[in-house]
């Protein structure tokens, strides 16, 4: 299920019978308003200080209850890290191999790899994953910095 608002992803929980708490809604609302890829501590790390009874488990466990509602995606990398965005589009995702950020691609045949696949394979194809890895622009910049660092310190 894609949700595109934070008002359909309270409605389905709703539907699902899922009580509303405080620190479930914090959770969720700051997952749609959020453009980067948090972790669960990046979220309790947000959120503690509105919320000092709110532990690193009650925001697991709460993501568990939103990936069981299928509203948000937990997105798993080499780094053995999870990280947590709303179903709100089809996409794939960038990531920097060395300090991890993450960015979205968009790419307009997303599902065109999914129809080939079940064209000449005979599967049922339920999903698929795609991760592009390299190096951001602003470690490329450090990366810079590091060389002319080295040269630097070569001339003396």
């Amino acid at each position: 299920m894609i949700v595109q608002d934070l008002r359909q992803a309270l409605e389905a929980l709703k539907n699902r019978g899922v009580r509303m708490t405080p620190q479930r809604h914090a959770i969720l609302a700051y997952l749609f308003q959020t453009n980067c890829h948090p972790s669960a501590d990046d979220i309790y790390k947000a959120l503690e200080s509105n919320y000092p009874n709110m532990s690193v488990a009650t925001v697991y466990n709460n993501l568990k209850v939103f990936k069981e509602a299928d509203l948000i995606y937990e997105l798993t990398f080499g780094d053995n890290s999870s990280r947590f965005e709303v179903n709100k589009s089809i996409h794939y995702h960038v990531v920097c191999k060395k300090c991890g950020q993450i960015e979205d691609l968009v790419y307009p045949c997303v599902t065109d790899i999914e129809k080939l696949a079940e064209e000449k394979t005979g599967f049922k194809v339920s999903g698929h994953h795609v991760e592009v890895s390299g190096i951001c622009m602003n470690c490329q910049g450090l990366e810079e910095d590091e060389k002319k660092l080295d040269y630097a310190h070569i001339e003396l």
